[in-house]
């Protein structure tokens, strides 16, 4: 099928900014509970948790996204609390909705704090939109491939936000090569890309947030050499890849698409700035 570019307006971003900080609102609610041990947890079949707070914020988006008054476009949801969706209705999709209401499930058990709402749009294979709100941390990261990517913040008084734009330096890393990975996922493969790259900083942050990390320039690379789903990739890439970074699938340097086979799984990815890649790492 010949592909056929989407304009993607800046007030689709802001009406799935406000979805998101509307989800992200509902699940707060159920995090203060979960602080005295009041909070449902239960095990889907791939041994993952999800809470009450995942249901939740699942049916704020996907009301936000069919709402009418959000001027938003009716195109199909994918979420992952909605994979019963067949793969032979699925792959006729050539723009819709993914979405995983609460990325991070098991840094909201823990209650770290390092989970995000991630809404993406996208089209044919690739996410065009993305928004990844992380509440309490108070962060909104979005961003419109090829328009610009954004930080928001609101402050104490939720009156205005505070916005800045995110654009990565593609010339320029760090002097000590800054890499980001999951707190609950260091896989074998992770612990042998991080030691070939000599001398190196390691941090460890939880859900969407290491490539929003990299977006904001405080990572120069999140390698995933370890199981994910497109969920709870697309959204962040969006944003990454607005501010003019890139995800790279690691056996063959293609940029990550989705909704390209029966399964939801991602390949084994890399996801950095444009420098990193230029300076020969893979």
């Amino acid at each position: 099928m010949q592909q056929q570019d989407l304009n993607v307006p800046l007030a689709w971003l802001s009406s799935v900014e406000q979805i998101a900080i509307a989800a992200g609102e509902a699940i707060m609610g159920m995090y203060q509970r979960g602080e005295s041990g009041d909070l449902a947890v239960q095990t889907k079949a791939d041994e993952s948790p999800v809470t009450e707070a995942d249901i939740a914020s699942h049916q704020v988006i996907v009301a936000g996204l069919s709402e009418s008054l959000s001027q938003l476009p009716r195109f199909p949801i994918l979420s992952e609390e909605s994979t019963e969706i067949d793969w032979q209705e699925r792959k006729q999709w050539q723009t819709y909705w993914l979405i995983d209401p609460l990325d991070g499930t098991k840094e909201f058990i823990k209650r770290n704090g390092e989970f995000t709402v991630n809404i993406a749009l996208i089209h044919q294979g690739n996410p065009v939109l993305g928004v990844v709100y992380a509440p309490v941390l108070d962060k909104c990261y979005s961003g419109i491939v090829g328009k610009g990517a954004w930080l928001s913040q609101q402050g104490a008084d939720k009156a205005s936000a505070n916005r800045t734009e995110l654009a990565i330096d593609k010339r320029k890393l760090n002097s000590k090569p800054i890499v980001v990975g999951s707190r609950s996922h260091i896989s074998p493969d992770v612990a042998k890309y991080v030691d070939k790259l000599g001398e190196h900083e390691m941090q460890s942050v939880g859900s969407s947030l290491k490539f929003c990390m990299v977006a904001e320039g405080l990572a120069d690379v999140y390698p995933r050499l370890g199981p994910t789903s497109e969920w709870d990739t697309a959204a962040a890439q969006a944003v990454l890849e607005a501010a003019g970074g890139q995800v790279l699938v690691h056996s063959n340097g293609q940029a990550l698409q989705y909704n390209q086979k029966p399964s939801v799984l991602n390949p084994y990815f890399i996801a950095a700035s444009p420098a990193w890649f230029a300076l020969g790492y893979s």
